[in-house]
C-alpha cells in the first residue's frame, strides 16, 4: 500500500501539469482567433512598404476573419469571400471566389500574391502581420 501512495502524488502531479499546458495552448489559440476576428482589418502597408493608395482605384484593401473561419475582404478593385485556417501562430488564407471586375494598376495582383504567400502572423497592440516566416508580407490596422 506505501508503494502506491508513493506513486500517487508524482502520477497525479504530472497529470495535473498536462491539463494545465493543454488549457494554455487552447487559449493561446482562442485569444489568437479572437484578435483576428474582432474587427475588419484595413491594410496600411504591403511587402514592408506604405500602402500606395493610388494602385487601388476602389478603396482601401481589407480582411474580415469569421469565428467560423471564413474569410471575406477586397483586394482594393475586386471582393473576395473564403476562408482561413489558424493553428497557434501559423496562418493559412483561401481567398476563395471573387467579383471579376476589371482593375487598373498593379494593386489587386500585389494583394493575392501576399494572401497567396502568407505562413504565420504577429500580433501587437493594434497591428496585425502577415508573415512568410520572417518577411513581412502584409501589415492591417482596425479598419476605422
Amino acid at each position: 500500500m506505501k508503494r502506491l501512495e508513493k506513486l500517487f502524488y508524482p502520477v497525479s502531479f504530472v497529470i495535473l501539469l498536462s491539463v494545465l499546458a493543454s488549457a494554455c495552448k487552447t487559449s493561446s489559440k482562442t485569444n489568437t482567433t479572437n484578435f483576428l476576428t474582432a474587427h475588419p482589418w484595413e491594410l496600411i502597408a504591403i511587402n514592408g512598404k506604405e500602402l500606395d493608395m493610388s494602385a487601388f482605384q476602389k478603396g482601401t484593401p481589407f480582411l474580415k476573419f469569421e469565428d467560423d473561419g471564413r474569410l471575406s475582404g477586397s483586394t482594393g478593385c475586386n471582393n473576395f469571400s473564403g476562408d482561413f485556417k489558424l493553428e497557434n501562430k501559423s496562418l493559412t488564407l483561401n481567398p476563395g471566389a471573387m467579383t471579376r471586375m476589371a482593375c487598373q494598376g498593379n494593386g489587386e495582383m500585389l494583394v493575392l500574391d501576399a494572401l497567396s504567400m502568407v505562413k504565420n502572423i504577429k500580433t501587437d497592440a493594434d497591428k496585425l502581420t502577415l508573415l512568410d516566416g520572417s518577411r513581412e508580407l502584409m501589415t492591417l490596422v482596425p479598419e476605422k
